[in-house]
């Protein structure tokens, strides 16, 4: 592929991903209203800024400098420069942008990773031991975003070597195939998503509904796992790329965080996903019940309140189950819960009651004084 068409497939990326993000501002904005907006719905369009940042300093890299950084030089070919010589600039500003690419991509992915924890956070209010397990992403994705961090800022010191042509800076201090930021990020990176992965999937599998939703559930949910092998393959090809290493390694810098971002929006944009499958015949192959649970004690979700029985709570260990008509209406409508669970603003657990009334003789006016409300008794 030519720099010409890396840089506009960046630019298509881009494109793609920022119309993702503004889909689901839309989806936000028309289900909850922009006065009940949570931190992750800031989180991402601030993500969705940050990519543009990183897809022009790819694209400038590509273009501007020809892909040259201080990287895949031998002794002789670095004394051959001459300082302050357009080679010298391209490969000086080249490996300040590949820098300055690192942080853009660290931020981006953990600027997602942190706004699938806070839209956890809320699908998971009220259900056993998964509100700490949110937590601990929190503090998770802290300390390893810090880590990344400090690997590129006290990785090469002093930090001007990240430029140097000559003499050689050593590995670490090539911003192109630096071994050190190379292996921590993509480490990283693994690791969080996968914790991130352990948090919805378990339950999932478990929800008490047909099993072509749930796999289409666990479907939207285990889009991580795209972002996972796009990470190893991107510090693969920078660790073999050779000369080109700096054009590769912007390209698939791009297409991950493009990854990261479409996979982390697509359970909060699933209604719209939902109707454009049904506007073309296939909502019923991904979107309908495969057959109905064996559960008449179903729990749909809402978003106002648990509410249930203290009879309900004694008798009912289901496991939880997602009926048709609200599991697909908004982001806290993903998930069940468990009967007998916390109350929770976002999650609700209705259960169905039955009332039944027997034959009543009124004794008369002065038997049946009005209540509070100003109707008889009786007539509750």
């Amino acid at each position: 592929m030519s720099p010409g068409d890396a840089s506009v497939e960046g630019f298509v990326l881009m494109s793609l991903g920022l119309v993702f993000i503004i889909i689901r501002v839309v989806v936000r904005w028309t289900s909850v209203g922009p006065a009940n907006f949570q931190l992750d719905d800031y989180l991402m369009p601030l993500a969705g800024v940050i990519f543009v940042l990183e897809t022009v300093a790819a694209h400038l890299v590509l273009a501007k400098f020809n892909g040259l950084t201080n990287s895949y030089m031998t002794p002789e070919q670095r004394a051959a420069v001459v300082p302050f010589s357009e080679e010298y600039n391209s490969r000086v500003w080249g490996s300040k942008i590949q820098v300055m690419g690192w942080s853009f991509y660290a931020m981006i992915l953990w600027l997602v990773k942190f706004s699938v924890a806070i839209f956890y956070s809320r699908l998971t209010t009220g259900l056993q031991h998964l509100p700490t397990r949110v937590r601990i992403a929190y503090v998770l994705l802290g300390v390893t975003y810090l880590a990344a961090g400090l690997s590129i800022v006290l990785g090469c010191q002093p930090i001007h070597k990240y430029w140097q042509i000559n003499p050689d800076p050593g590995n670490i201090c090539q911003p192109t195939k630096s071994l050190l930021y190379v292996l921590v990020v993509v480490i990283l990176n693994v690791i969080t998503d996968l914790y991130l992965l352990s948090i919805p999937l378990p339950l999932l599998w478990t929800v008490n509904i047909g099993l072509r939703r749930k796999l289409t559930l666990m479907g939207l949910f285990s889009g991580a796992a795209f972002v996972i092998m796009a990470s190893i393959i991107r510090a693969v090809v920078i660790l073999t790329a050779g000369p080109d290493g700096a054009i590769s390694g912007s390209r698939w810098a791009c297409r991950e965080t493009f990854v990261s971002i479409i996979v982390s929006n697509l359970p909060i944009i699933q209604p719209i996903i939902r109707r454009a499958f049904n506007k073309i015949g296939l909502g019923s192959v991904f979107f309908s019940n495969s057959g109905r649970p064996t559960n008449s004690n179903t729990y749909p979700l809402s978003s106002r309140g648990l509410q249930t029985t203290n009879k309900d709570k004694k008798k009912n260990n289901n496991p939880p189950y997602i009926p048709e008509t609200t599991a697909w209406g908004s982001d806290e409508h993903i998930l069940a819960v468990e009967s007998g669970q916390a109350p929770s603003k976002d999650i609700t657990v209705v259960s169905e009651t039955v009332v039944q009334s027997e034959p009543w003789n009124d004794p008369g006016p002065a038997t049946t004084p009005p209540d509070h409300w100003g109707s008889p008794l009786g007539h509750r």
